[in-house]
């Protein structure tokens, strides 16, 4: 079973960058992705951070288990969620992502304790949210991410993580969450 553990924008940051690519100039997005092959847009309802990828093979017990205690131990301290952006973009090899910028220090550090409760490494740890995905080719590491030059998004705050199994059907990925964890003391009703 692929598992990770995720924090998802706010439907307001996922509307406002569906936004920002469906009034991408084509041509542009052509001459940004020529020589890559099988380029496509992820779909909006998959845009996540993953805080930590748990493997194919991560025993579910185990991985909730271990959140539920680590998020209780870090909200006895009262951190509030952190506040986030989606902001600028880079590449990775067959990715291309949009960047994520926390408002404060105080924000960046509250994300980097989600993902250090997760079972992520924060100091190795760049929040990023994959926008699309390439099956071969070098991206112009300049070109493609100069799509999203400037882009920055409405502040959002989750309320929670949820830990998420990954599923490969008729060659898509499918999403399922099977548990979540409040990141705040408030009712996430």
């Amino acid at each position: 079973m692929r598992l990770f553990t995720a924090l998802w924008p706010s439907e307001e940051a996922v509307r406002h960058l569906a936004s920002t690519v469906d009034r991408l100039d084509p041509e542009l997005v052509t001459e940004a992705t020529a020589g890559l092959r099988k380029f496509r847009f992820t779909t909006p309802q998959h845009w996540h951070l993953t805080l930590c990828f748990h493997g194919d093979d991560a025993d579910q017990q185990h991985v909730t288990d271990r959140l539920e205690r680590r998020v209780a131990r870090l909200l006895a301290t009262d951190p509030a969620p952190p506040r986030l952006r989606l902001a600028g973009a880079g590449t990775f090899r067959g990715v291309l992502w949009i960047g994520v910028e926390a408002a404060t220090d105080t924000d960046d550090t509250t994300l980097r304790a989600l993902v250090r409760a997760a079972g992520g490494d924060p100091r190795d740890y760049r929040a990023h949210l994959t926008i699309a995905r390439w099956a071969a080719g070098r991206a112009d590491r300049e070109l493609l991410p100069g799509l999203f030059a400037g882009y920055a998004g409405p502040w959002w705050q989750s309320r929670e993580l949820t830990v998420v199994c990954s599923d490969l059907r008729e060659g898509a990925r499918v999403y399922r969450t099977v548990h979540r964890v409040a990141v705040t003391h408030e009712s996430s009703g």
